[in-house]
């Protein structure tokens, strides 16, 4: 359930976007809310990038309806309170560093000039540049800091880490949550990169098959499982106890004579032999990781 005291930055009602027939979002309802580092995650093609889009006004639902602030993506309330960064970073390749972001300056009222410079100065990029000529992470930081400088109350991210190496990813992650927690900025950010995660978002949106497997706060979401370790019962296909509750397992694996199993409940190894098994809350990555792996459900878990 959402908390009512809590603004929505994004919500979707029902949201299905389709190409050429086929679904790539179906009957999503999503509440994200303000203020908060939202992680995007998904196998490929699950629908991350048509979300985002979707958010952003470059595409348009086929059902449903989504809004950014109360607003209609793409309408001049939400263009103003809203920065997308794409995964194909398009640029005008013959402009120079300081030619893109004078374009940032003229094309956005709340513009910062300097910190988009000081975010392109941080990886060494020479404004005299043209974009062209740069490396794929270099182009990063230079659409990052178009991102970041129009000051918008919503930054759609779309693997915005892709292309950096470890030290750029540092920087620029911590200037991402400077930005969420000095300003309030609510963040959207896809990523594959599960453990780069548990640092850094507070809320999780996991879309799988076109449509919301889990959904919620981070925290409440982890406690709210149970991560088992124990001897696999060789009787057993999935090593599990006989008499063991199976609907509250979200995964289960075998490797050897060891099973490990994400189950839903913090007391969902209540039956079980204390003595063969080890309880604990799962870490982020490895809570996404089973309900990745899990077969398709058709009901969407969230945060109590």
């Amino acid at each position: 359930m959402s908390d009512p005291t809590v603004a929505t930055a994004l919500r979707a009602t029902r949201l299905g976007r389709a190409f050429r027939g086929r679904s790539a979002l179906r009957g999503c309802d999503i509440e994200l809310p303000a203020g908060r580092v939202t992680a995007l995650v998904g196998p490929n093609g699950a629908g991350k990038s048509t979300l985002l889009q979707l958010a952003a006004g470059l595409l348009g639902p086929t059902t449903g309806r989504i809004r950014v602030f109360g607003h209609a993506p793409g309408s001049r309330e939400a263009r103003a309170r809203t920065a997308f960064l794409a995964q194909e970073k398009p640029f005008h390749p013959r402009f120079t560093v300081a030619d893109t972001l004078r374009l940032g300056r003229e094309l956005n009222r709340g513009w910062d000039q300097a910190l988009a410079e000081r975010l392109v100065r941080a990886g060494g990029i020479p404004l005299t540049a043209r974009v062209g000529s740069l490396s794929g992470g270099n182009r990063t930081r230079v659409a990052l800091a178009l991102a970041v400088g129009k000051r918008a109350e919503l930054l759609l991210l779309d693997e915005p880490l892709a292309d950096l190496d470890p030290v750029a990813r540092h920087e620029v992650t911590a200037l991402l949550m400077t930005e969420a927690a000095e300003r309030d900025v609510t963040i959207v950010m896809s990523s594959h990169v599960l453990s780069e995660l548990e640092d850094v978002c507070d809320h999780v949106l996991l879309l799988k098959d076109g449509a919301v497997r889990l959904a919620g706060d981070a925290q409440e979401l982890r406690t709210a499982h149970t991560r088992l370790t124990g001897r696999a019962d060789p009787i057993e296909t999935d090593g599990l106890p006989h008499g063991f509750d199976r609907t509250t397992v979200v995964h289960a694996a075998t490797a050897g004579r060891q099973v490990t199993a994400l189950v839903r409940g913090p007391a969902a190894a209540a039956a079980t032999d204390e003595d063969r098994w080890i309880c604990e809350t799962p870490s982020l990555e490895d809570l996404l990781l089973a309900h990745l792996r899990a077969p398709r459900a058709d009901r969407t878990e969230a945060a109590a």
